[in-house]
């Protein structure tokens, strides 16, 4: 029902627009929208509520119909967008009044044939829509309660949870338990290479076990690596990413070789031949891929390595070696995950649901990624029992008793499935288009959606205003991530915020089945059907080179094609409805070829990426001018390329854009004309080169998400422009000992992210009023001030704090830092000092920083520890109650007078944070960092204590 109501919601909006007078249309043409209107409107009340009715309980007639709908209105949409591309897609008159006339007339001419050929082709969906009606049957017709779009933020009990899973899910003796194989087991002490294998079917956490013990073991490898092989290898792919994990600087270009499989075997035996490693190989489906493949490059070499592989078929585990069977959580465990998803702990579940809680963890069988996604569904219906009820009845009978299998997991999934609204079924079934196992960027995800008309705004033209395409996008995904439908990827490890996703294998599987029943996402070519494909996703060596098949409805392309050129085929311009076109999962020939693009209308999403990008002597790429025709495009990605400039005749044309990337080696130098993108909501990796750029910046209103790269000439006018940015979340800054100083007139209430790198002092803005919301801040000062600590500590949302400071003014004494108060830096969760002369907890009265849990902080023996500008016998442990873990980053130089004084600070130092720890109420952890330079060599000691 999902698709048929997501094509109606972005195609109704478009009829009412075409009733305005503005585009004039025949009256027949009129009087046909206005029936389409109604007659859809009444549909699109009865999908909905069809939509509440479990998938499996609708009958085939009505699937049937609900496709019918489905294909008219998605019909309908591109009739009514080529309409409008017609009448609207001139561009800016000639000054020469001949060619004026001249344009002015083919204009007219232009639409008035426009309009004559909508009044035929409504007619003729018209007729298509009294079909579909006559055999709608039985279907009522309900009224709707429209209602404001809500922003959803990120549930912080799924963060959480995914966070600190290895507490959560109760895998802590199975993880003893494959560690003890890898360090104790049978032939540990010798020099053998040991292979451990994880077996269990899906969702019962082996991925998630096997990345537990490689992140508590990985240190003691001079290499390790975590790569994934799937149910469709890619073999090439693998060892590449094999390779660049073992050594990112030797293979930083692996991607971009052409080395077939025998060498970059040879490749990996040469390099791990004396080396002990530790490589987890994630996801094995079948035995070919390691005996012909894995099993050749991981080489024996007596160095005591280790080798942990993930599978669900025991076959493939007792064939690698080692087999290890991943048991279903106990039920204590599995209580503690189920309860704590929803309650906070089991002490806190209401009486009236402990038995019905007691029937739903039985059937879930201890099966981690069943209890979890219930769990989720179950969140925020804890007041309803009757909900409870029903769900546990829905389930069935019990996981991973008789039966392991995936019909009742199946079922599981299909009752949060069914949970969704209507907006969030299309949203999820569409990550169809990305390979198993991908890294999601939640932004581009966003994107596309939006660019897909997924994302709708609910509501009054006024609550519509105050919301953003963006921030509905942004909800939907964290919609999706707190229902567990999806798995947080790319954690920020400062903020806990996911960058991005992952589809877990059992609900990719559900993902997969329901968008071939509805024939959504297409993925592979040759069955006849592609002149009605209008998704089209090719992934990997097995695909095309480039779809040469006449796809008329084509809205959306997509190739995942990693380790191939690509070069455009210019058949690609007659692939004239395309709304999408993705191309950063492959790698272009330079960007010339996009020139074919400029027919493409519709294009509201462009994402490129080129062959060259890692190539250090590769010429650099230039973005053809037939881009600013893409009057509608709204995201322009080049993330992936080597482009240093945006041409200002594209950015004229570009009115509609909402979100520019520019390069990822370094920043795009953006052209005069940068104020007439007022749509802008995203503008990454930019250079402001001149002060009317900075000044231009001030025009983008809509601004969410800046960052930048600024010359110290720009400092003033861009603090000016800032000011203007009241809708900016996000802030980053580079530069080189700028100023970045100045007034700020009106505070930025939405900003809660602020990274700058570097600034000479910290600038004046930085302060409670001016930053009321900031939750984030990251900046990096070459001068300390001495009231600069106070000011920070009086920033009232502040959670996260990183300050690090290059140079101290005053070389030979300590710093005299302005006294904070008790009630300093209230919110803060994690701090970072990194400043010359130090800053250690003891500079902090009782009171401050309650809600610390990680410090890190800085010494330099040779410098300030001898001078006593920190006392050794307190360092302030004691004043921070919150405290978990406690990194200490040290300065040490050898090779002189010093060594003695140098080792017996270090000494006192490392006793009296051991003892503090240890009596520490929460006995936080201590890391110890230690950089030791001997006149010109040096390296680095990183213990924990």
């Amino acid at each position: 029902m999902e698709f048929a109501t997501a094509g109606l919601g972005t195609l109704l909006p478009k009829l009412a627009e075409l009733l305005k007078e503005e585009y004039n249309l025949q009256a027949g043409a009129r009087k046909g929208i206005r029936f389409l209107q109604e007659e859809l409107e009444r549909t699109q009340a009865a999908l909905r509520e069809l939509g509440k009715v479990p998938l499996e309980e609708l009958n085939e007639l009505v699937r049937l119909w609900a496709r019918d709908i489905r294909d008219v209105s998605y019909d309908m949409e591109d009739i009514v967008d080529t309409f409008v591309v017609r009448v609207q897609g001139a561009g800016p008159p000639s000054k020469r009044s001949t060619k004026r006339f001249i344009n002015k007339m083919n204009s007219i001419l232009t639409e008035a044939k426009a309009r004559r050929d909508v009044a035929k082709e409504i007619q003729v969906i018209k007729e298509r829509v009294r079909e579909v009606a006559d055999r709608r049957d039985r279907l009522d017709t309900f009224k709707l309660d429209i209602t404001t779009a809500k922003k959803t933020t990120v549930d912080p009990r799924i963060t959480a949870l995914y966070a600190k899973v290895t507490e959560l899910v109760g895998i802590g003796e199975a993880k003893n338990e494959v560690i003890m194989r890898l360090t104790k087991g049978y032939n540990a002490d010798k020099e053998e290479r040991i292979v451990v294998s994880i077996a269990g079917f899906g969702g019962l956490g082996k991925t998630t076990l096997a990345k537990a013990v490689h992140d508590e073991i990985k240190k003691d490898f001079s290499c390790t690596a975590f790569v994934s092989v799937s149910r469709s290898p890619d073999t090439q792919k693998l060892l590449k990413d094999m390779l660049y994990q073992l050594d990112k600087e030797k293979f930083k270009d692996i991607h971009c070789t052409k080395l077939d499989e025998r060498l970059l075997i040879d490749e990996a035996i040469e390099f791990l031949k004396n080396k002990r490693y530790l490589i987890v190989i994630d996801d094995i489906w079948d035995k070919e891929p390691w005996d012909k493949v894995i099993g050749f490059s991981l080489v024996e070499n007596n160095m005591r390595s280790r080798i942990i592989t993930t599978t669900r078929i025991i076959d493939v585990a007792e064939h690698v070696g080692g087999c290890y069977r991943l048991k279903p959580l106990s039920d204590k465990s599995s209580e503690i995950l189920f309860y704590g998803r929803i309650f906070g702990s089991k002490d806190k579940c209401p009486r009236q649901f402990s038995e019905v809680s007691k029937k739903i963890l039985k059937k879930c069988g201890g099966v981690p990624l069943a209890i979890v996604t219930t769990a989720s569904l179950l969140a925020n219906k804890s007041e309803n029992i009757k909900v409870w009820e029903d769900v546990c009845d829905s389930i069935g009978l019990g996981l991973g008793r008789n039966n392991p299998g995936m019909d009742v997991m199946r079922k599981i999934l299909l009752l949060s499935y069914d949970d969704l609204p209507y907006h969030l079924k299309t949203c999820l079934l569409y990550l169809r288009i990305f390979p198993e196992d991908y890294e999601i960027s939640k932004y581009k995800l966003i994107w596309r959606w939006i660019a897909e008309g997924f994302v709708q705004q609910a509501g009054p033209q006024a609550a519509r205003d105050q919301i953003s395409f963006l921030e509905v996008g942004e909800s939907y995904f964290n919609e999706l991530l707190n229902r567990s439908l999806i798995q947080p990827a790319g954690i920020d490890g400062k903020e806990g915020i996911p960058k991005a996703c992952r589809v877990h294998d059992t609900v990719l599987d559900l993902i997969i089945t329901l968008s071939v029943e509805e024939c959504f996402i297409t993925t592979v070519l040759g069955d006849g059907m592609e002149s009605n494909v209008r998704w089209l996703s090719l992934h990997g060596s097995n695909s095309t080179t480039w779809p040469t098949m006449k796809m008329p409805k084509l809205r959306s392309l997509t190739i995942f094609r990693p380790d191939d050129d690509v070069v455009i085929d210019p058949t690609l311009s007659s692939y004239c409805l395309l709304r999408v076109l993705d191309l950063q999962g492959c790698k272009l020939k330079g960007l010339a070829s996009l020139c074919c693009l400029g027919s493409l209308s519709h294009l509201r999403y462009l994402g490129v990426s080129t062959y060259s990008i890692y190539c250090a002597n590769a010429p650099d790429d230039q973005l053809p001018i037939e881009i600013g025709k893409l009057q509608f495009l709204q995201t322009l990605d080049i993330f992936g390329t080597r482009v240093k400039e945006v041409p200002s005749s594209v950015i004229a044309g570009l009115r509609q854009l909402v979100c520019l990337r520019g390069t990822s080696l370094w920043h795009i130098k953006l052209p005069v004309g940068l104020k007439n993108l007022t749509s802008l909501e995203m503008l990454e990796s930019v250079d402001v080169v001149s002060e009317s750029i900075a000044e231009e910046l001030g025009h983008l209103t809509k601004l969410r998400i800046l960052k930048v790269k600024v010359n110290r000439m720009c400092d003033k006018a861009l603090v000016e422009s800032l000011c203007k940015l009241g809708k900016i979340e996000s802030l980053y800054i580079r530069s080189f000992m700028s100023e970045l100083d100045g007034p700020m007139e009106k505070p930025l209430c939405n900003m809660s992210q602020l990274r700058i790198n570097s600034v000479m002092f910290l600038p004046t803005w930085i302060k409670p009023a001016s930053l009321p919301g900031l939750s984030y801040l990251d900046i990096v000062v070459w001068y300390e001030q001495r009231e600069d600590i106070q000011v920070l500590g009086m920033l009232p949302c502040l959670r996260h704090l990183a300050f690090k400071v290059y140079c101290s003014p005053n070389q030979e004494g300590m710093l005299e830092r302005c006294a904070v108060g008790p009630d300093a830096f209230p919110r803060v969760v994690r701090c970072e000092f990194d400043i010359f002369i130090g800053v250690a907890p003891s500079m902090f009265p009782r009171g401050a920083m309650l809600m610390l849990q990680d410090l890190t902080f800085r010494i330099e023996q040779k410098q300030f520890w001898r001078r006593g500008c920190i006392n050794v016998d307190d360092l302030g442990l004691g004043h921070l109650p919150s405290l978990r873990t406690v990194s200490v980053h040290g300065l040490d130089y050898l090779g002189s007078d010093d060594d003695a004084i140098n080792e017996k600070v270090i000494r006192s130092v490392r006793e009296k944070l051991r003892h503090e720890a240890a009596v520490h109420p929460n006995h936080p952890s201590i890391y110890w960092k230690v950089y030791i330079y001997i006149h010109t060599y040096s390296w680095f000691i990183n213990s924990l204590d």
